[in-house]
């Protein structure tokens, strides 16, 4: 099964959700003390593995974090091939001052926003969709 690629279409039916809690970024040396299903997402660096976890599992564990994120999910199936939704949304996004991290998964899109950017940042993605 294969996602949307036309950028109308994504942005129309994009249908941003915001996701409860607080999620923070951490680096971690390995993952024995975490219960997979309460991982969000993991990346492979040189430097390290980067998880996303809620921010309350980070402080039981005592992991070091720097940004406190809103975790935002566009239920759009977009492809992995779809051209300018990522650029659309981050320009719009930036044009309002709202860093957006952005994590591109097999289904959905992920966004994660400064916590306190969250409600604004709904507000645009759902201009978008308009």
């Amino acid at each position: 099964m294969s996602g949307e690629t036309d950028l109308p279409k994504l942005l129309k039916s994009m249908k941003p959700q915001h996701n409860p809690g607080d999620h923070v970024f951490c680096v971690v040396n390995g993952l024995s003390k975490i219960n997979s299903a309460d991982i969000i997402s993991t990346f492979s660096e040189q430097e390290g593995l980067t998880i996303i976890i809620k921010k309350e599992l980070a402080d039981q564990f005592g992991f070091s974090y720097s940004f406190i994120a809103a975790w935002i999910t566009l239920t759009v199936y977009s492809s992995l091939e779809a051209i300018g939704l990522t650029s659309t949304f981050s320009t719009a996004l930036a044009q309002e001052g709202i860093s957006c991290n952005v994590i591109a998964a097999f289904y959905h899109d992920h966004l994660f926003v400064h916590k306190k950017d969250a409600a604004r940042a709904m507000e645009i993605l759902n201009m978008l969709s308009r």
